[in-house]
């Protein structure tokens, strides 16, 4: 092969990789957010900042991006991913992104959430919530914002079923994974819905979901997955811990798994800790589940 011919492959293959790494994004609503008509800021990503990690922040247009596995390995089955950041920001790649690419290897399509959020005021999210945490402040604006989030969680349900002919995706295999924040979203979604918002399997990590979030379990409730860490500092293992005994209480399905160690926020960070494998125990549950075979 040529010198020029080898060029032309290289380039070839790079546009192709480039290509694959565009992820179609969907705009969840036409035109403004219900609820959030008035809302005139523009979404922002920071990469610098106290919790390591890129961020989303300012959504005030609800957005899902697409990934999409190999034809060949596609099984049907399609998961809505929330990242969280305490209502402010989202922790877009280790609750997202990279939940999305370890899931799509396993045949799954993902449709990556990007929810509204409290507007922040400063180009620093994390320090934003650092300020405010504990105060009345704080929760005065999640509180405010926590009802579109959810909506934002089922409206993406409803999406991902209504046009489920146009990605290969089962009506009956469509499913949520939320962390903290991003619990909260997943979590709500196994309360009140209806046929069109139902999410077949519902999936927290390290949620944020206090009791008066949370509603009736209804008789066709979808099982649940739940992971968190006891020394999780925020306390929230025992919020996963409650919808684990209420899950079985009712005679639904449910598996948990509590790792000692862990922390709050670890996603797909690699810690080299036991909880760096709660994807692998995520990926067993959806065998045992059978939403890995092909449909």
């Amino acid at each position: 092969m040529t010198k020029r011919n080898l060029l032309l492959l290289s380039l070839l293959l790079f546009c192709m990789k480039d290509m694959h790494a565009q992820q179609k994004v969907i705009q969840l609503y036409n035109g403004a957010a219900p609820g959030s008509e008035k809302w005139n800021w523009d979404e922002k990503v920071n990469e610098k900042n106290m919790w390591n990690t890129k961020i989303v922040y300012n959504v005030s247009h609800p957005s899902l991006t697409v990934f999409s596995p190999e034809p060949s390995i596609a099984n049907g089955t399609a998961v809505i991913i929330c990242p969280g950041g305490a209502f402010h920001a989202l922790s877009i790649n280790s609750e997202g992104n990279d939940v999305a690419e370890w899931l799509t290897k396993k045949g799954v399509t993902c449709f990556v959430l990007r929810y509204r959020l409290v507007h922040c005021l400063t180009d620093d999210p994390p320090a934003e919530v650092m300020s405010k945490m504990g105060k009345k402040e704080f929760d005065e604006d999640n509180n405010a914002v926590i009802p579109l989030c959810i909506a934002d969680g089922r409206e993406a349900i409803a999406y991902v079923r209504k046009h489920a002919a146009e990605y290969g995706i089962a009506t009956d295999r469509i499913g949520i994974i939320g962390f903290s924040a991003g619990g909260t979203v997943a979590a709500s979604a196994a309360y009140n819905y209806n046929a069109e918002n139902r999410p077949d399997f519902d999936a927290s990590v390290y949620a944020f979901m206090p009791s008066n979030l949370q509603g009736t379990i209804a008789a066709d409730a979808p099982p649940i997955f739940l992971t968190a860490a006891t020394d999780d500092p925020l306390g929230l293992a025992a919020h996963s811990i409650d919808l684990y005994n209420k899950w079985i209480a009712a005679k639904h399905s449910a598996e948990l798994h509590l790792y000692s160690k862990g922390g709050h926020g670890f996603g797909m960070r690699v810690q080299h800790l036991p909880s760096d494998s709660w994807i692998d125990r995520f990926g067993d549950w959806l065998g045992t589940q059978g939403l890995l075979t092909k449909k």
